[in-house]
């Protein structure tokens, strides 16, 4: 099984690289597990709503064009909100119709409607906002934590 998180950005900060290549070196053991940036668009201060919608559609192009056959599942704050032994489950029912599956995390300004349109499912860690940075580490964790729960290792509590 192929997972690829396709994200808006680079990350800029150690600590949260750390973690992202920590998680994916557990993960190596399951599945075959990457990252795929694209760039994310300079917001200008005091951006117009229609600046920031042009945006966020120049951001979603680069998305949707690295989507391949693949389960898309987008992060977004409207999404269904499920448990880790949820998501476990998601997963394993995925894994039984498509070999490939893509976990997508807009930029600062969200994702398109466009690209959530295009998902399969959209899926939410709750109303909070996290950076999306931060998003991919909190992601790449439960992506590992659901492997676990699947082969009934310990991990999860």
């Amino acid at each position: 099984m192929n997972i690829n998180i396709i994200c808006v950005g680079k990350i800029k900060e150690k600590f949260f690289t750390a973690a992202i290549d920590e998680y994916s070196k557990r993960l190596s053991r399951f599945v075959k597990f990457t990252i795929t940036e694209v760039p994310d668009e300079k917001i200008p201060d005091n951006a117009s709503q229609k600046e920031e919608e042009r945006i966020k559609e120049k951001e979603s192009k680069a998305i949707l064009s690295k989507i391949k056959d693949s389960y898309v599942i987008a992060m977004c704050i409207e999404g269904q909100e499920m448990s880790s032994e949820a998501l476990a489950a998601k997963i394993e029912e995925i894994s039984l119709r498509s070999s490939n599956i893509s976990f997508i995390i807009g930029g600062s300004l969200g994702l398109s409607d466009e690209v959530k349109s295009r998902a399969d499912m959209r899926l939410s860690f709750g109303r909070i906002t996290l950076p999306h940075q931060l998003m991919r580490v909190v992601l790449a964790e439960q992506i590992y934590r659901a492997f676990k729960i699947n082969r009934n290792e310990s991990y999860h509590k």
